[in-house]
């Protein structure tokens, strides 16, 4: 009885997490966000987003991560004048690109948007963050991760991502 209880209680949670995935999930550019949209008409359409970054030039930048499970990170670029800019998913191959040694990590969240997950390694004294990426074609899936070190990006690798039934080999 106990369990189910508390089964019972995690369903709201669930229900909670899985609409959050859904309107990560339905941020498509493809389906209308333009320059010169409003920032308000965005935010309508898509929901508040993860981050808002505030931008040197007087506009900000909306964040729609789609991290831990999706595979994209939007960043709206706003105008002083509330209106879009541009629109970029910054962890496409050239947003990637653009993590170099030297970095902080709060450059590095700018760049690419939250990420899926960090984990320090005690004996190299890194600290790896990962994002989930598009899949190469061919279907190959991978994990983007930087490498920190004394608080600036040390290097850069990738993970490969492999299905339940390619482990099926190993059992």
């Amino acid at each position: 009885m106990l369990s189910s209880k508390r089964a019972f209680h995690r369903l709201p949670a669930i229900a909670v997490l899985i609409l959050a995935l859904a309107g990560c999930a339905s941020l498509d550019p493809a389906r209308g966000i333009s320059p010169g949209m409003a920032a308000a008409e965005v935010m309508a359409r898509y929901g508040q987003p993860v981050r808002v970054w505030n931008d040197v030039d007087g506009g900000h930048t909306l964040e729609y991560s789609q991290q831990p499970m999706g595979q994209h990170c939007y960043m709206v670029k706003i105008g002083s004048d509330e209106r879009v800019l541009s629109l970029q998913d910054t962890l496409q191959q050239a947003g990637r690109e653009r993590i170099q040694a030297g970095l902080t990590p709060e450059q590095v969240s700018r760049i690419l948007g939250k990420e899926r997950s960090r984990m320090f390694f005690r004996l190299s004294g890194e600290d790896v963050w990962d994002w989930s990426i598009p899949d190469e074609p061919g279907g190959k899936r991978h994990r983007f991760n930087v490498h920190f070190k004394d608080g600036v990006v040390l290097r850069t690798s990738y993970s490969t991502i492999f299905d339940d039934d390619r482990m099926d080999l190993f059992r």
